[in-house]
């Protein structure tokens, strides 16, 4: 049974969290598992939705594969001593450990990135030295080592697909891919920074500044 644990705090961005679930829980013998320190309903970076964590970091010490989700409170999770200390004991023996958006960071904190080449949500690109000492990539998703990172948001769907693949064969993931009809088709053409107009990159700052929490 491999044992995938999605680490849960107040004010995590949803789709980072439920997004690699939704592949990953496809996976056949494996059991995903809600985690936080301590067990319970853990509220979304708006505020409107919460996750039920159904087990503490104590509860599964060792999990195969981890990934932490970003969000605007990332910052005050990471000054959690027992989450890092946590993360840096897991990482010892996981098969994978994963971040997607701004959950970077946290792994950055915790000490797991340095000297890695590792990709977040592009408005926070340029704090990746500062808090991880990782050289950032503009990428849907990096793999270094056994450490992946995937960029912002909806790229933890990108990433556990990889994950699916390495963990149960391209067969299994090209299966998951097609039940759960992920065949991006966007009405814009705006979802890339490197190729998105000035006028939107300046808009779509706005709007992550005007939401509920800050990224930073």
């Amino acid at each position: 049974m491999i044992q995938i644990a999605i680490l849960l705090y107040e004010g995590f961005t949803a789709l980072d969290a439920v997004g690699p679930y939704e592949v990953l829980a496809s996976l056949p013998n494996a059991e995903v598992t809600f985690i936080a320190e301590q067990a319970g309903e853990i509220r979304s970076d708006t505020n409107r939705l919460g996750l039920i964590a159904d087990a503490t970091l104590s509860d599964l010490t060792h999990p195969n594969v981890i990934v932490v989700p970003g969000g605007p409170s990332m910052m005050q999770a990471a000054q959690s001593q027992v989450l890092l200390d946590w993360l840096r004991e897991a990482h010892t023996t996981s098969l994978w450990t994963c971040s997607v958006c701004t959950g970077s960071f946290i792994l950055g904190m915790a000490g797991l990135l340095e000297g890695k080449t590792v990709t977040t949500h592009w408005a926070s690109r340029d704090y990746t030295q500062q808090f991880g000492g990782a050289k950032y990539v503009a990428k849907r998703f990096v793999q270094d080592g056994k450490i992946i990172t995937a960029a912002g948001v909806s790229a933890g769907i990108d990433m556990a697909l990889f994950i699916a693949a390495q963990l149960a064969g391209e067969k299994t993931a090209e299966s998951i891919q097609l039940a759960l009809e992920y065949d991006p088709q966007p009405p814009f053409q705006q979802g890339d920074f490197s190729r998105a107009r000035s006028e939107i990159i300046k808009a779509s700052t706005q709007l992550l500044t005007e939401r509920p929490h800050k990224k930073f």
